[in-house]
C-alpha cells in the first residue's frame, strides 16, 4: 500500500509541474501576443515564486494540522483552479496575480508528499520514495511541451490553461479513495502495518516544536542555505528552456513540443538512481551520512559541464548536455531533499520542509528577474556560468552547517 501512495503523490507532483510549466512552453507565444520582454516574463515568473515561497513555510504547518489527505486535497483545487484563470490574462499584472495564486496552491505540494513519506516509509525506503516523488517534476515537464504545444496550436494558449488546470481534479478523486494513515487504512495488510509501526513506535509520544524553534538548529540553516543557492539553477531550466530554444537556437513552437521534453525524462532517471544509490549504499554498510553527502556531492560536480552549452553550435547536443545536467541535479536532490526527515520527527517533517523549500523559493525568486535582465542586456551566457556552479556550493553548504546528519529532534 505505500508504494500505491508513493504512487499517487508522484502524479499530484507530475500535475503539479505541468500546470507550473505550461507558461514557460506557452512564453514565446505569449510574450508575442500580449507583447512582453524578457525581462515582464521574470517578473511574472518572479510572482510565482514569491507566493510558492511564503506559502511553503505557510503551507507546511498547515499541512502538520490539517493532516496530509485533507491538506492535500485543499491545495490540488486551490491550484487547479489558478492554473485556469490564466485564461484571463491580458498582461504583466494579470498574469503576475495568477502565478502568484497558483504559487500559493503548489507550495502545499511538496510539504505534503514529504509527510505521507514520514508517516508511510522506514527510513531505509525513504529516499527511494523521494526519488519516486522526485520523478513527478521531469514527467509533468516531459509531458507539458508537447502537450501544450498541441493544446495552443489546435484551442489556442487560453484554453490551454483551462485543459491543463482540469487534470488536478481527477487526480482529487484518486487521492480521497487511497490515503489514509497506515492505522485507520481499510486496505493495510497486517504485515505492512507492523513494519510501519516498529520504525515509528518512538515517535508515537513526540510533540511537535514550535516554529521558531527549528531555527535554533544549525542543520536547519544548512538545508535553507543550501536550498536558497541552488534552486534556482533547476527553475532556470524549468522556466527559461523553451525561451532559450527559441530566442537562441530558432526552435518553433512545434520543435520546442518535440524536443523540450528530452531533459526532464533525464531529470526523471536521475532521481530515481539517486534515490536508489542512496538505498544501496546504507545496505551496503554505508552510514546515513556518508549515503546522503556521496550522492549530493557527485550529483553537485556533474552538473557542471552544462557549461559546454556555451562552445556548442549544435541544439541537439546543447540539449543533451542539458539533458545530463538536470540528471545531475536530480540525483543530488533526491538526498537534498530527504534530509528533513532524516534530522526531524514525522511531527515536525512538513514543517522542517516547508521552511528549506520556502528558501529554494525566494532565491529562485532573486534570480528569476537577474536572468530576464542578463537575457536582455546581455546574453544567455552568463546565466549558464552561474548556473553551473550553484549545486557545488549548496553541497559545500550541507558540509559546513550538518557536520553528521543524524535524527536531532
Amino acid at each position: 500500500m505505500r508504494w500505491c501512495i508513493a504512487g499517487t503523490i508522484f502524479l499530484a507532483t507530475t500535475i503539479n509541474y505541468i500546470d507550473r510549466q505550461a507558461l514557460s512552453v506557452a512564453a514565446p507565444v505569449i510574450r508575442e501576443d500580449l507583447g512582453l520582454s524578457n525581462e515582464q516574463y521574470g517578473w511574472i515568473v518572479s510572482a510565482f515564486l514569491l507566493a510558492y515561497a511564503i506559502m511553503q513555510m505557510v503551507s507546511g504547518r498547515l499541512i502538520d494540522v490539517l493532516g496530509t489527505k485533507k491538506g492535500f486535497s485543499i491545495a490540488v483545487i486551490w491550484w487547479s483552479i489558478a492554473n485556469m484563470l490564466h485564461a484571463f490574462g491580458k498582461g504583466m499584472l494579470s498574469l503576475g496575480a495568477f502565478r502568484f495564486l497558483l504559487g500559493i496552491g503548489e507550495a502545499g505540494n511538496y510539504p505534503a508528499a514529504m509527510k505521507a513519506i514520514s508517516e508511510w516509509f522506514p527510513k531505509e525506503e525513504r529516499t527511494k520514495a523521494v526519488g519516486i516523488l522526485n520523478m513527478g517534476p521531469g514527467l509533468g515537464a516531459i509531458i507539458a511541451p508537447p502537450l501544450m504545444a498541441w493544446l495552443i496550436t489546435d484551442f489556442g494558449w487560453k484554453m490551454a490553461f483551462v485543459i491543463t488546470g482540469a487534470i488536478g481534479f481527477i487526480w482529487l478523486l484518486l487521492w480521497r479513495w487511497v490515503y489514509y494513515e497506515p492505522q485507520q487504512h481499510p486496505r493495510i495488510s497486517q504485515e505492512e502495518l507492523t513494519l510501519i509501526q516498529q520504525e515509528q513506535e518512538n515517535e508515537a509520544h513526540e510533540q511537535k516544536l514550535p516554529w521558531l524553534h527549528y531555527f535554533k538548529y544549525r542543520e536547519v540553516w544548512g538545508l535553507t542555505l543550501s536550498r536558497f543557492v541552488s534552486d534556482g539553477a533547476f527553475y532556470f531550466f524549468v522556466f527559461w528552456l523553451p525561451s532559450w530554444l527559441a530566442d537562441v537556437k530558432g526552435f518553433s513552437l512545434m520543435e520546442i513540443g518535440l524536443f523540450a521534453w528530452i531533459p526532464f525524462l533525464l531529470s526523471d532517471i536521475g532521481s530515481f538512481f539517486g534515490g536508489w544509490t542512496g538505498g544501496q549504499l546504507m545496505k551496503n554498510g554505508h552510514s546515513l551520512d556518508a549515503s546522503r553527502k556521496w550522492v549530493i556531492w557527485i550529483g553537485a560536480i556533474l552538473v557542471v559541464p552544462v557549461l559546454g552549452c556555451l562552445y556548442i553550435e549544435s541544439p541537439y547536443w546543447a540539449i543533451g548536455l542539458i539533458s545530463f545536467s538536470l540528471f545531475a541535479t536530480q540525483f543530488k536532490q533526491a538526498s537534498l531533499f530527504t534530509l528533513p526527515i532524516d534530522l526531524f520527527g514525522k511531527k515536525d517533517a512538513a514543517s522542517v520542509w516547508g521552511i528549506s523549500g520556502s528558501a529554494g523559493s525566494f532565491g529562485a525568486m532573486l534570480f528569476t528577474p537577474l536572468i530576464g535582465w542578463l537575457v536582455d542586456t546581455i546574453s544567455y551566457s552568463p546565466v549558464f556560468v552561474i548556473v553551473s556552479f550553484l549545486h557545488i556550493i549548496s553541497a559545500i553548504l550541507v558540509m559546513l552547517f550538518i557536520p553528521k546528519i543524524r535524527r536531532i529532534v
